[in-house]
């Protein structure tokens, strides 16, 4: 499964505190059900233009990761979560609304292949493709 959310028009001050960046990528884990596999990379970064400023960060899962990226100047958020474990987003998602003071959300849910072939087998779409150069 993989939620990728846009946020805007949210909080310039809790988008550009890294101490909030970081307390979410270290909680959604456990409240997702997902196993953290190392402690939030949390960085401020500087872009070349004034506005292209903000605070990104991301947490290694044992299902794939999180990660967030905020421009407190624009008033956006970007985030990506990624696991091939099924969880429930609109928790994350609303926490997410709450925590940024975001007006507004695009929110998109991609499904992913969750189930992995059993070892020494081939996924079914694997085993009926044609053999040869694509």
């Amino acid at each position: 499964m993989h939620v990728i959310v846009d946020g805007f028009g949210g909080d310039p001050e809790q988008l550009s505190d890294e101490n909030v960046v970081r307390a979410i990528l270290d909680r959604y884990p456990d409240e997702m059900g997902m196993t953290k596999i190392a402690p939030p990379t949390v960085v401020r970064y500087k872009g070349t233009k004034p506005e292209d400023w903000g605070v990104s960060g991301y947490v290694m899962i044992a299902e794939s990761h999180i990660s967030l990226h905020t421009f407190p100047e624009r008033r956006l958020i970007w985030a990506d979560i990624f696991s091939c474990k099924d969880f429930d987003a609109a928790p994350v998602v609303d926490d997410m609304r709450r925590l940024f003071g975001l007006r507004e959300m695009q929110v998109n849910i991609l499904q992913r292949g969750l189930e992995a072939a059993p070892a020494g087998e081939q996924a079914p779409e694997a085993a009926a493709a044609p053999r040869g150069r694509a």
